[in-house]
């Protein structure tokens, strides 16, 4: 099974920046889709961004203009590049590998955005 490990989260400032990172132990191109989701406490989890196999992309509504989901063949890595953070942004953020229906979980990183 693929392992994924997250890294990049942190504390930032409302209206800030963070580019998070999700490196694959296998080629990120094998799977159909690389998905971010987030959890934040008490809720569900949700997707945020989608890469798909082709190079295209879908992101929530709620973070669309704001977040941007890229991937890296050779590095095996996928980013979430995340600007104008907003309270609202705080959660545990998770990257999700899919192959024919079947997904794979990172461990999660976190971020706050708080003043």
């Amino acid at each position: 099974q693929v392992q994924l490990v997250e890294s990049g989260g942190g504390l930032v400032q409302p209206g800030g920046s963070l580019r998070l990172s999700c490196a694959a132990s296998e080629s990120i191109s094998s799977f159909n889709a690389m998905d971010w989701y987030r959890q934040a406490p008490g809720k569900q989890r949700d997707l945020v961004a989608t890469l798909f196999r082709g190079g295209s992309s879908h992101y929530a509504t709620s973070v669309r203009g704001r977040f941007t989901i890229s991937g890296d063949n050779a590095k095996n890595t996928v980013y979430l590049q995340m600007n104008s953070l907003k309270p609202e942004d705080t959660a545990v953020y998770y990257c999700a590998a899919m192959r024919v229906g079947v997904y794979s979980w990172g461990q999660g990183t976190q971020v706050t955005v708080s003043s």
